[in-house]
């Protein structure tokens, strides 16, 4: 199977929705997400928030990659990935690995010191890709978000 792994452009963003919201129903939460094409048109590419590096086969988008910079007061600049999705019809094809190494060589291009992301407890078989890859999973660590509510309680 042949492929092209490359930087995506604002048209691409309804299929990167598109891609975003079967990854979403895929882990049961398809009302969770409360994006449209134009949140990430403008934050993409009018405000230069993250970067997303697309997976196409026979001129349609199959995969996705989001990152962004973040500074570690440990470490400095690092580059975090958001999500990588891959079709369910396209897993196992190569695609999946093709845009991890992708956007480690971005973070190399950038002289980022690491790069960070969050793979679900339940996710076994990324976990161990991501260690073949030579990738280390923090077990002691623990993610925290802070909705809407949450940030209001805190503001007022």
């Amino acid at each position: 199977m042949e492929y092209v792994i490359r930087e995506a452009k604002r048209e691409d963003m309804p299929a990167v929705l598109e891609l975003i919201k079967e990854l979403a129903s895929y882990e049961g939460a398809a009302d969770q997400v409360e994006i449209h094409v134009s949140d990430l048109e403008h934050e993409g590419f009018d405000e230069g928030n993250f970067k997303c590096f697309v997976a196409e086969v026979d001129e349609k988008i199959e995969g996705l990659a989001l990152v962004y910079f973040r500074f570690s007061t440990w470490k400095g600049r690092t580059v975090h990935l958001e999500d990588l999705i891959v079709r369910e019809s396209m897993r196992g094809t190569g695609l999946g690995g093709a845009l991890y190494k992708r956007v480690v060589k971005y973070g190399h291009e950038n002289s980022v010191r690491r790069v960070e992301w969050v793979v679900s407890e339940g996710n076994k078989n990324a976990q161990e890709f991501y260690e073949n890859t030579g990738a280390d999973i923090k077990k002691n660590w623990y993610t925290v978000h802070m909705d809407e509510t949450g940030i209001q309680k805190n503001i007022d």
